[in-house]
């Protein structure tokens, strides 16, 4: 071998230069997409869509989950408080009635306070859930889908026939 360097083609006379395609890329011979580039295409859509579904749905959903932590947090408290202050606080109160009342009486009002105390704070943990909302903006963009997806805004909601039905297995 000799020392020299092996000679790289350079665009030139006798060699092909680079350009830029002067048609679409996406077009078939006739000029009209392929049917393949339309497939990806709508393949892309479809999945940039759903994405979105999916970003907006999480998007309400956690507002409303830290509702719903809030309000199962309260419940959760009140039945608490109503383990631990039945044990200690039944007793005491109801010692230190006894004082004034007959038996009965001062374990009947403590009764009555704690059984007020719970309801309040299950009442409150109820008025939270109350107040979670459905998440309206995914069911009308979901809803709103049927326009856009073909042959899907003939369909009646609820019915069957919403998918094809497959073709009966043949065995040889």
């Amino acid at each position: 071998m000799t020392g020299k360097k092996p000679h790289s083609p350079v665009p030139g006379p006798t060699q092909p230069v680079p350009a830029i395609p002067l048609s679409d890329a996406n077009a078939g011979p006739s000029g009209e997409p392929t049917i393949g580039n339309l497939v990806k295409d709508a393949t892309a859509q479809v999945s940039t869509l759903f994405r979105g579904e999916v970003a907006l749905a999480k998007a309400e959903l956690t507002a409303e989950a830290k509702k719903a932590g809030a309000g199962t947090g309260l419940l959760a408290a009140a039945g608490v408080m109503l383990l631990y202050t039945s044990l200690f606080f039944f007793i005491f109160l109801g010692a230190l009635l006894m004082i004034w009342l007959p038996g009965w009486a001062a374990f009947g009002i403590v009764f009555l306070l704690l059984l007020i105390i719970t309801i309040a704070a299950a009442g409150f943990g109820y008025v939270v859930f109350r107040r979670m909302r459905a998440p309206s903006k995914t069911i009308e963009s979901v809803t709103s889908l049927k326009s856009v997806i073909p042959g899907q805004s003939q369909l009646e909601p609820g019915s069957s026939s919403a998918h094809p039905q497959l073709p009966p297995v043949r065995s040889h």
